[in-house]
């Protein structure tokens, strides 16, 4: 839902959901490239193991890759929680019209850890 929001005005993207292997499901939906986002070295490692997979399983897929710009290379999911565990503005690190609800999340997952106190 969260992704739906932040691309709604972009008319050629579509956003899907599958349990399968991201090759088989690229093959369903007759896709012949899929792009991933590289922030580092490590990043690229895996994601290189990932593309070779892909492709032994469906040999018609290809796998781009696109860096990040450098103002973002240091993002992470791991960050931006952390970050809004203590309440940081978020505003540099996420679209606006999803920080209430990352942010709700967030405080939910702390409730639930301390037991819903």
């Amino acid at each position: 839902e969260l992704l739906r929001r932040v691309t709604a005005d972009i008319p050629n993207v579509e956003i899907a959901h599958s349990d399968r292997l991201l090759a088989d499901f690229a093959r369903e939906r007759n896709c012949g490239v899929i792009v991933k986002g590289l922030r580092a070295l490590s990043d690229f490692e895996y994601e290189f193991q990932m593309a070779l997979i892909n492709r032994k399983i469906n040999p018609e897929l290809d796998t781009m890759f696109l860096t990040a710009s450098s103002e973002y290379m240091f993002l992470s999911s791991s960050l931006v929680k952390e970050l809004a565990s203590y309440g940081a503005d978020l505003s540099d690190f996420l679209p606006a019209e999803i920080i209430p609800d990352f942010q709700r999340r967030i405080e939910q997952r702390r409730l639930s850890l301390q037991g819903g106190k």
